[in-house]
């Protein structure tokens, strides 16, 4: 109906122009992101219908391939397709009131695929294969420039083999995401490898395969430190709970012994403590939506816990929010974020700055005696979190008396002897040439620690002084 028609009837033209929409939605996606939200969809299909929940491998069997160049790129996997009831909604621009979330999933809003599709190209192919059908869906230039017809071609097309699964071929690739893709653009790639080795660890260590132009991801997950016996030791602080239709599992600790001065000092790269590795991990459905986070975020520099420091580099935790309703889960629209101002997250994160405290106590106790507690790491194990899991059965636990319900488990940590009224402790620095040259001449080991270097050169003196 023309313009002046619906004038004249009282109305005013209020239709989304599909260009702004297209351009609209994906300007403040990162390239990554639209990337991973693909990913997020393979995962999806597996989820749908094929999770062997019962299984410590459920994902195994189970891959996706990226593959991308300067001119195209194709995710292809093996995880089930889109089934027939799901393909009046797959390609909608946003998710009708209808449509139930997918359980298992971290998706709510019904856009990732369409505008990770948008951001990367002007053409594209979608071929899927389910039990009962095989779809080739086409989105081109020419369907983005029509303002009138919002509909996609679809053609019906014989199956092939017994696989089920997708492939979604893009070209006519933008300029900027061309060179991103671009073979001599290695930073691209190994920041996509990072990124999927970190926020999918644990789908991949439970099974998931996922390569890039062929190359297996490894997983990084993070493995937290248990002492296997009673009493004292190095164990996580646990803390279960359930609201409503949310399963919440919390575990914090420490990843590796805690630093001395010089460890710290040298925080690069090829050093065993490093930043980067510390911090907080949260997984919604599996996923990692943060990645060892060190901000108020997660609970540093805020309610009594200091901001994060080099000294607590030890410290690491997970967080695990499981629910068969996405939108329960406390998760951004780009599904790589949490929302803080959830209800459910800002009761999770007391808890979260409740074990902290007991970490950050014992390193600040131990402080300048990092040598000394190295026995108390020397049997304590590093679990990923379905390891944990199962160690932690036999652990117990206590009801919680906060806000949040539930039972958590609090590590009695070995703490120092208090020195008594006749007794100083020393600790100083010194130049590490000269030092190793000291302890050299009384212990014949330029690494010896810096505890006996300590205690050798006070007897040392002693002796002469008498």
């Amino acid at each position: 109906m023309e313009v002046q028609a619906l004038i004249d009837r009282g109305y005013v033209v209020a239709e989304p122009v599909k260009s702004f929409f297209v351009q609209m939605l994906t300007r403040d996606i990162p390239l990554y992101d639209a990337i991973l939200d693909l990913l997020d969809n393979c995962v999806d299909g597996i989820v749908r219908g094929n999770l062997n929940t019962d299984s410590e491998k459920p994902y195994e069997n189970f891959y996706a391939n990226i593959e991308f160049n300067a001119d195209s790129f194709t995710i292809s996997d093996n995880c089930g397709g889109i089934p027939s009831n799901l393909m009046e909604y797959a390609f909608r621009l946003g998710r009708p009131p209808e449509r139930q979330d997918a359980p298992g999933s971290v998706g709510v809003y019904g856009i990732g695929m369409k505008r990770a599709i948008f951001k990367i190209g002007r053409d594209c192919l979608i071929s899927t294969q389910n039990a009962d059908h095989k779809f080739e869906v086409t989105i081109d230039p020419d369907w983005i420039k029509d303002e009138v017809n919002w509909n996609i071609p679809l053609k019906q097309t014989a199956r092939s083999g017994e696989q089920n699964g997708t492939v979604i071929y893009i070209t006519h690739l933008y300029e900027n995401i061309s060179s991103q893709f671009n073979s001599e653009n290695k930073f691209f790639t190994e920041e996509l490898e990072r990124l999927i080795s970190t926020h999918y660890a644990f789908i991949i260590e439970k099974g998931f395969r996922v390569t890039i132009n062929g190359i297996d991801i490894i997983p990084k997950p993070t493995e937290i430190l248990f002492h296997v016996g009673e009493g004292e030791g190095i164990k996580p602080y646990i803390f279960q709970a359930k609201m409503d239709d949310v399963e919440v599992y919390l575990a914090v600790g420490f990843t590796i012994p805690i630093p001395s001065t010089a460890d710290i000092e040298n925080d690069h790269e090829d050093n065993r403590y490093r930043s980067i590795d510390a911090g907080w991990t949260v997984l919604c459905n599996d996923r990692a939506v943060v990645y060892r986070d060190r901000t108020e975020l997660t609970g540093w520099g805020e309610a009594g816990v200091p901001s994060y420091h080099t000294q607590f580099i030890a410290i690491s935790g997970i967080v695990e929010f499981k629910s068969s309703n996405p939108g329960s889960l406390p998760t951004t629209t780009t599904k790589r974020g949490i929302d803080s101002s959830s209800r459910l997250y800002l009761q999770v994160k007391n808890k979260m700055r409740e074990g902290m405290a007991l970490f950050i106590s014992y390193t600040n106790k131990w402080k300048g005696s990092a040598e000394e507690t190295k026995k108390h790491f020397a049997d304590a194990t590093p679990l990923t979190l379905t390891e944990l899991k199962e160690r932690a059965v036999a652990l117990s636990f206590n009801e919680t008396k906060s806000k949040l319900e539930g039972v958590q488990f609090k590590p009695l940590l070995p703490m120092p002897a208090r020195a008594t009224s006749n007794e100083r402790k020393i600790t100083y620095k010194v130049n590490i040439s000269e030092y190793q040259k000291v302890a050299n001449f009384l212990l014949d080991d330029e690494d010896a620690a810096t505890s006996d270097v300590g205690l050798a050169t006070f007897k040392y003196v002693l002796r002469k002084v008498h």
